[in-house]
């Protein structure tokens, strides 16, 4: 059920990539414990993926199968591949593979590194396999099966949820509309308020209304970059708000520059979600 659900969801990018989609699906029945609606959309996402990143009339297949106590849901695809040094790194907030330009549509959806926090929130595991560039992909998602004679109980509420953090007013300013949005879900699912800014006029804007505690801050961002922005949000009575810088670059000079436009902290992506938290969690400006 869940990976029909993902399907119905996923199924106008597959159609209008004229796709073909072939299913595999389990011998017998197959009970797990866990959320329907995350679940629906870790899949949902991988089979998103598996239609943007290859070229139109491909071929997308989704096998499930009971592998002992684990129920194994494996997506394939026969689109860009990954290359060797990603696969590891894929699931990382803020990692992207090259994409050729007609693939760029809507991006990575919810994200990877969003698909991992749902699938180990289950006590599951999802890693990603390619033979390299322009030899497919496959995505296998691993989660724990509850015994043959075992039915799940009826619940209201979610089987996997977070520990909660001490709740921050968080706002969120990256150009990419994928890395924005799953880096706010991320954040939502500890319990933290989150807005969203996808350019800097907007990223003030939404700052002087909603007075954040934190701003995670990209600096390569469109028309006024990040460190524009910053000394904006400085100048406009936000000198208490902790400003965490966000960027591809590193070197000591850049760090510098950081902190002469007033950030907090610099950080190079791709950020750990474990070290973010960590930088939450510091009340120190």
């Amino acid at each position: 059920q869940i990976v029909t659900n993902a399907i119905e969801t996923s199924r106008p990018v597959i159609d209008s990539m004229r796709h073909a989609l072939h299913i595999v699906e389990p011998r017998k029945p197959v009970h797990l414990r866990g959320d329907p609606t995350r679940l629906t959309q870790v899949v949902a996402n991988l089979l998103n993926n598996a239609a943007k990143y290859q070229s139109e009339e491909g071929r997308i297949e989704v096998r499930m199968e009971r592998d002992g106590d684990h129920v194994v849901i494996e997506v394939h695809d026969d689109g860009i591949g990954i290359q060797e040094d990603m696969r590891t790194r894929i699931f990382e907030l803020f990692t992207q593979g090259d994409r050729a330009p007609e693939r760029a549509q809507g991006g990575l959806g919810i994200g990877l590194s969003l698909v991992k926090q749902m699938v180990e929130l289950h006590d599951g595991t999802v890693t990603a396999i390619s033979e390299g560039p322009g030899r497919g992909s496959q995505f296998v998602v691993r989660l724990p099966c509850l015994p043959d004679s075992t039915m799940p109980e009826p619940t209201s509420t979610p089987a996997a949820t977070p520990a909660a953090d001490a709740p921050r007013r968080i706002l969120v300013v990256d150009d990419s509309v994928d890395a924005a949005e799953s880096m706010a879900m991320l954040l939502r699912l500890r319990g933290h308020e989150v807005q969203v800014a996808h350019n800097g006029y907007d990223a003030l804007e939404l700052a002087a209304a909603s007075k954040p505690s934190v701003v995670l801050l990209d600096i390569g961002l469109p028309g006024m970059d990040g460190y524009e922005v910053c000394r904006r949000f400085r100048a406009n009575g936000l000198a208490d708000v902790r400003i965490i810088a966000m960027t591809g670059y590193g070197m000591e000079q850049d760090r510098q520059r950081a902190k002469d436009a007033g950030f907090d902290v610099h950080t190079v992506k791709p950020v750990a979600f474990s070290e973010l938290l960590k930088l939450l969690a510091d009340p120190a400006p």
